[in-house]
């Protein structure tokens, strides 16, 4: 008994062993191709899923600092040099730039993801600017030529911004990644490279330098160009950070520096009215709202100053929707009433029993001028648009109801945008503290009369029973709100 107990345990140590060579094993061939093991386990990372995931032609990542955004810059260019992107058309042998703010950055943050992310065996040769080809990590690499799937050779080259425009010029290129924020020339003159080739413009980068280029161009969008994309990636995004370790991070900050390092956000010297506005969260798509939620119309009155109107509804929670837009300069008040009785009939909005339309409006509307023996409220009036001034103006107080609002935190209703909305989402993106406790007085037409309305303290107005197809809509609001 005793030598077959003495066996059995012999035989027990050699399993284990075993296993241990396995595992051993395992986790050599797990180091050694990192690029298979990206994303793949139950830690998922779904803002890096949905960076890779778009298809547009200049992208954006702001992110704060250990949010994961170099990562996946890195792997995206290593995808496409590999011909092995999950998620795109792929091409043989492209020929990209990873762009840094100096050589030193360069060797310490992006080249050194990039090499994390490619096997040895897929380096066909390095061309180094400066240390050893036998230990390119402690070295500044000018290109590394890649092997790709389809049998042939893509490169890889690294430029930095220190060198200047000059540097940046005659190539044609499948893709460049921006690791961190770029002077403007550099930018366009990138965008210049890849012209030819329909090729990618992407970038990451912790937005540190307050509101700069990047911020009108591609934050803001202006222009509306189809082709720009981003993301905000913040410390919660990443699933390998601890919630312990975000506290103490936090701890060291104050709110201007957690917005920019945490939260990845843009950040005048003074600060964002509402830093707690996501696009993310706050910005759905448009869906036909049921006539019992349909509430009422907003206006900011301008003539040569855009006049901004928006329609609200409110649903069974108090939840705030904003549906509709009409946002334009320059137009008299018959232009103006002509468009919001147009934008009314297209999405089915209530009127009274003489085809009037409801609304709230500046009080400064009640005002008769030399040039008018009529108020703008009149004139309204007249062309079937009942404005009431009966709203409150205090600007402090209308600020802390839009918070209340905009905020996860606390037991308000919600504020919900829908996309179409783009003049509103533009305005929160750009409405930025002054001196004091007052705003800048600066394209805040849509900010204003979105206080008006908020301040109004919209209620449950729903007594009677739901119906199936307001039911219906609560189920897809709350799928979206998920």
């Amino acid at each position: 008994m005793r030598g077959g107990a003495g066996k059995l345990w012999s035989n027990m140590d050699e399993i284990a062993e075993k296993i241990k060579r396995i595992e051993a094993e395992q986790k050599k061939r797990a180091e050694r191709d990192k690029l298979a093991h990206y994303n793949t386990g139950k830690k998922k990372h779904k803002k890096q899923l949905a960076f890779h995931r778009c298809k547009k032609r200049n992208r954006w990542v702001f992110g704060g600092n250990r949010s994961g955004k170099t990562e996946c810059g890195a792997v995206e260019c290593v995808y496409l040099a590999r011909g092995t992107h999950p998620y795109r058309k792929n091409r043989p042998n492209t020929f990209g730039w990873v762009v840094s703010l100096t050589s030193q950055v360069q060797r310490d943050v992006a080249q050194r993801k990039i090499l994390s992310y490619l096997r040895p065996d897929w380096i066909a040769d390095i061309i180094m600017s400066s240390g050893r080809k036998d230990a390119p990590a402690s070295g500044v690499i000018d290109q590394i030529f890649v092997k790709n799937v389809f049998g042939g050779i893509s490169v890889i080259g690294f430029k930095s911004c220190d060198q200047g425009r000059e540097r940046f010029q005659g190539s044609s290129l499948d893709y460049v990644w921006f690791d961190e924020e770029p002077p403007e020339d550099i930018y366009d003159e990138c965008r210049m490279r890849v012209l030819d080739r329909r090729g990618d413009i992407f970038g990451t980068m912790t937005p540190l330098k307050g509101l700069t280029f990047l911020y009108e161009r591609i934050y803001l969008n202006p222009k509306n160009d189809p082709e720009v994309w981003y993301e905000f990636m913040e410390w919660a995004d990443n699933p390998y950070l601890s919630k312990r370790e975000i506290a103490l991070l936090e701890s060291t900050m104050d709110e201007t520096a957690l917005q920019s390092r945490r939260y990845g956000k843009f950040c005048a010297r003074e600060g964002l009215v509402y830093p707690e506005f996501d696009e993310s969260v706050h910005v759905i798509p448009p869906f036909a709202v049921p006539p019992s939620w349909q509430d009422t119309v907003s206006i900011d009155p301008g003539l040569r100053n855009p006049l901004s109107a928006h329609w609200y509804a409110v649903d069974f929670d108090g939840n705030v929707y904003v549906v509709a837009e009409h946002y334009r300069a320059g137009a008299d008040v018959d232009e103006h009433a002509a468009a919001i009785h147009a934008i009314s009939e297209q999405i089915g909005w209530k009127r009274d029993a003489k085809g009037r339309i409801a609304a709230i409006i500046d009080p400064a509307a009640d005002a008769r001028t030399l040039a008018s023996a009529k108020s703008v409220t009149e004139l309204f009036a007249e062309r079937g648009i009942l404005a009431s001034t009966r709203v409150d103006k205090d600007v402090f107080s209308g600020i802390a109801q839009v918070k209340s609002y905009l905020s996860r935190k606390n037991n308000f209703p919600d504020l919900y945008i829908f996309s179409s909305c783009v003049n509103l989402i533009r305005e929160f993106k750009s409405y930025f503290w002054g001196n004091g406790d007052s705003p800048v007085k600066r394209d805040d037409h849509a900010m204003d009369e979105l206080r008006y309305y908020l301040m109004t303290k919209p209620k449950n107005m729903h007594t009677a029973e739901k119906t199936a197809i307001e039911r219906d809509k609560e189920r897809r609001i709350r799928r979206l709100k998920r």
